[in-house]
């Protein structure tokens, strides 16, 4: 009998070491779309070693939206890590009646987006990386045009600021009054009248 109790107990370790390893459920809130794989090369004495390069853009399908870039042996690991560093990189997008409140205009490197709102039932006109990204996110207007380069991670990046550097109407309708400023006063002038009044009476 005292074996057998062992070899339950045995059984049932396996299901608790299932329940640690479980990934958390904040995970799932991301949508992962990879946009990208090139292989890359580095030239060492023995000849060249081949690695992978991802490009992956996740999002909530609301306001929160990231894209990360990693290097990996395969292909899953190099994606895994380009999904690591985009959630450390999520972007808030102010969207007002779904799409965005004002024009930008962004330039990284040789690549440069513009982004401009459109009007309910336009749709996304984008294309590339730009249409990829904004996919993503709870915008479902918007008119977009990727100028200069078309690498896709310049793209990518230029995406991602044009959509941080977006603000609020609410804080542009309305901006911080000014501080008043004081006014210097010069207090020689009534001493010199005063004397003057003195000296003649």
């Amino acid at each position: 009998m005292p074996e057998a109790k062992n070899d339950d107990q045995r059984r049932a370790r396996p299901r608790r070491q299932d329940s640690r390893n479980q990934k958390p459920q904040e995970e799932k809130i991301f949508e992962e779309y990879v946009i990208n794989i090139d292989r890359v090369s580095r030239v060492v004495k023995g000849g060249r070693r081949f690695r992978f390069k991802a490009l992956v853009a996740i999002g909530d399908g609301k306001t929160r939206v990231g894209i990360g870039v990693a290097k990996g042996a395969d292909v899953q690991a190099a994606v895994a890590k380009a999904t690591d560093v985009a959630k450390k990189t999520i972007v808030n997008i102010p969207i007002q009646k779904a799409t965005i409140p004002h024009d930008v205009l962004v330039k990284v490197g040789g690549a440069q987006v513009l982004l401009r709102p459109a009007s309910p039932g336009t749709g996304v006109i984008a294309g590339g990386v730009t249409r990829s990204i904004i996919g993503l996110t709870g915008v479902h207007n918007l008119l977009a045009k990727s100028l200069g380069s078309s690498n896709k991670v310049n793209n990518a990046y230029a995406t991602i600021e044009a959509l941080r550097q977006l603000v609020p109407s609410n804080q542009w309708l309305n901006p911080p009054a000014a501080k008043p400023v004081a006014k210097k006063t010069k207090p020689t002038e009534p001493s010199t009248t005063k004397t003057i009044e003195a000296t003649e009476g």
